[in-house]
């Protein structure tokens, strides 16, 4: 089987047309509104955010469950078949051969069909799916929105700023979002979250996950 050949059955698609997209599978769940910085020193990723810089478009990131991040690896590559599409926000070259990247989550895809380029480069036929509706927490979730703005500022204490502006703490998709970012759970359970329709629901169990390891009072 050639790197150029293979091909997979599709999955289903989304509400969008199908698009050419780009992949780039890492072990970790990107979701709308994220901030993604990446060391990029493999030839096919250089390529790529060149051809990303030059066409002004972006690339879409998957969740890896098997395989390598970089090289060619041993065995397959398998990746989820819902990923988010990722905006270049700088690039910058320390040194030749090297980009330091930092990219924001946009918008959910659903890859319908994928191959592997000659180069190693994975390209998806992918169809956007729904944004999430804006929507504000819920009365009942207010202590989960303030203890998120409890621990960014906790964070910015120690010079540390995992999050883009603006911040928006009256948006339940966006508040839930940033816990998942967070919260140290495997990457199966924050790639089902990301794919939540509901941003309400995504909220409510970011909430559960919190008062039931004693970070919210369960009286609040």
């Amino acid at each position: 089987m050639t790197a150029s050949s293979t091909s997979f059955e599709p999955v289903g698609a989304g509400d969008g047309p199908a698009v050419q997209l780009p992949l780039f599978p890492l072990r970790s769940v990107l979701f709308p509104g994220g901030l993604l910085p990446l060391k990029i020193f493999e030839a096919r990723y250089l390529d790529l955010i060149t051809r990303c810089l030059r066409e002004k478009s972006g690339f879409g990131v998957v969740a890896l469950r098997e395989g390598s991040e970089a090289g060619p690896g041993r065995g397959p590559t398998l990746f989820e078949r819902v990923g988010v599409t990722a905006e270049l926000l700088e690039v910058d070259s320390p040194q030749s051969g090297i980009l330091m990247v930092r990219s924001r989550g946009a918008a959910r895809f659903r890859v319908a069909s994928y191959r592997q380029e000659a180069d190693g480069l994975w390209m998806a036929e992918a169809h956007a799916l729904p944004a999430d509706p804006v929507l504000p927490p819920a009365p009942e979730r207010q202590p989960v929105v303030a203890a998120l703005r409890q621990a960014i500022e906790a964070l910015a204490a120690q010079d540390a700023h995992p999050f883009l502006k603006p911040f928006a703490f009256d948006d339940a998709g966006w508040v839930a979002n940033r816990w998942c970012e967070l919260l140290p759970i495997p990457m199966a359970a924050k790639q089902r979250l990301m794919e939540l329709a509901d941003p309400s629901a995504r909220l409510s169990l970011v909430d559960d996950y919190l008062r039931g390891r004693g970070v919210l009072d369960s009286g609040d």
